[in-house]
């Protein structure tokens, strides 16, 4: 009865390349460097490309998503963010009316319908929730914060779009606007989503760098970039060496060279941006007519923020950061299936006690931890050696592989578990797997 809902790797939809070197077509162009979290990905059946910049995703990297998604929601409800969702289509009038329709250039992907009104395919939406946000005509001091956020995807016509999702032209974002009855409360909700991104890098074991940033085409006064260090980053930073100090070059065009600190000279390092943050002030409020009414009741303009983060890239980067050259590493709480089970080769001595047995942890693991169940998938590809499979199953980034091997013929029955973020085998029973894999953690 249990064999009906195991995941088994071979109906798995994931066409893995795991042979490297057919690296041909994977960027659209011949020659163009590709970097290690595109060649994980695509050799890994995570993603596969449909053109420039533009990729399916197939279920593992969807999985994944859905986790990471969870932990946002996780940390954007946890200071008041309330979800939800605004077109993809943004009428070219709002756009005007902000000056960026022209302002933004040809990252816009433009269109008209067939009544020949114009739009553009939004890469953010400040314009629409500040326009939705206007049309409440009586909105109370009492009402605010309000703090909207939504998960979508959003379009940016990269003139070069490259290394897979780290610059694609369709990605997912997560991006929040808060509206505040003053500039020293929006000031407050600042320093507390800047908390919460700080806690979300943390639980995913990110190793990221907060630095001050140009405002850009967002506009407003104060910016800064959630940035994970990386050789392929395209973000250059200066920070200083005791922490004091951190920036994107692009904001200080060149001239520091010291931390304003302490003196120290600063250092240089590439970054990939995953996070950005904003405080806008009244720009937005103040084209749409954004009021609330305060006390008094005199209509007043709200103060906002937006803040971005970007899903896709968050993925793709960690895969970046964490992985090896030829093995992804996933952040422990996002990977798509946290075990892999592990049977004998056909054939083999073991293959009919060690089937079944490992079979019965399978399932007693999803009858134990219901909440885990989904997170289990087992080879069955059992014409492979338990080698080939552990090496498919550790370039793929399972946390935690269970194998049935030539010590489950003893008694009681020995598993071999190979936990692969701290490296090490063990040799366990049936209750020592299920007690080892009750601590593992999932959104």
């Amino acid at each position: 009865p249990g064999g009906a809902k195991r995941l088994l790797v071979s109906q798995l939809f994931q066409p893995f390349n795991l042979q490297a070197g057919d690296e041909a077509g994977w960027e659209g162009r011949a020659g163009e460097p590709a970097c290690r979290s595109q060649k994980l990905m695509l050799q890994g059946g995570l993603v596969y490309p449909s053109g420039p910049g533009c990729y399916y995703y197939l279920p593992p990297a969807v999985r994944a998503m859905e986790k990471l998604v969870k932990v946002v929601d996780g940390e954007m409800q946890a200071v008041g963010g309330q979800k939800l969702n605004m077109p993809s289509l943004s009428s070219a009038e709002l756009w005007r009316a902000s000056g960026r329709w022209d302002g933004m250039g040809p990252e816009l992907f433009r269109l008209a319908d067939r009544h020949g009104k114009a739009y553009c395919l939004a890469p953010t939406h400040e314009e629409a929730v500040t326009e939705l946000v206007a049309a409440q005509s009586n909105l109370s001091y009492k009402q605010l914060p309000l703090r909207l956020y939504q998960v979508t995807r959003k379009f940016r016509d990269e003139p070069k779009p490259r290394f897979g999702l780290l610059r694609s032209r369709e990605f997912y974002m997560k991006d929040m606007y808060t509206f505040d009855a003053s500039e020293e409360a929006a000031r407050q909700t600042y320093d507390l989503v800047c908390n919460a991104y700080r806690s979300l890098f943390d639980r995913l074991g990110l190793p990221f760098i907060k630095v001050q940033a140009a405002t850009g085409s967002i506009g407003g006064t104060v910016s800064h970039e959630f940035q994970l260090p990386a050789d392929v980053g395209e973000d250059r930073l200066l920070l200083c060496p005791d922490g004091h100090f951190a920036a994107n070059m692009e904001m200080l065009n060149g001239e520091r060279t010291s931390c304003p600190t302490c003196g120290e000279k600063l250092t240089q390092t590439k970054g990939i941006e995953v996070g950005h943050t904003f405080y806008l002030g009244t720009k937005y409020s103040s084209i749409s007519n954004a009021v609330f009414y305060s006390p008094r009741n005199k209509p007043q303009l709200a103060e906002m923020g937006c803040y971005g983060l970007g899903i896709t890239r968050i993925l793709a980067a960690s895969i970046e950061v964490l992985s090896t050259e030829d093995s992804i590493r996933w952040p422990s709480l996002i990977a798509p299936y946290q075990f892999c089970f592990i049977p004998p080769k056909r054939g083999s001595k073991e293959e009919e006690e060690g089937v079944t047995l490992l079979e019965r942890v399978y399932d007693s693991l999803a009858e134990a931890l219901p909440h885990l169940a989904g997170d289990s998938v087992l080879d069955d590809r059992t014409q492979l050696t338990i080698g080939k499979r552990l090496k498919d199953a550790n370039k793929l980034g399972y946390p935690y592989v269970v194998i049935a091997g030539k010590r489950v013929c003893e008694d009681p029955p020995v598993f071999e578990v190979w936990n692969q973020n701290a490296g090490e085998v063990l040799f366990l029973t049936k209750e020592g797997v299920i007690e080892l894999l009750s601590k593992v953690q999932v959104p």
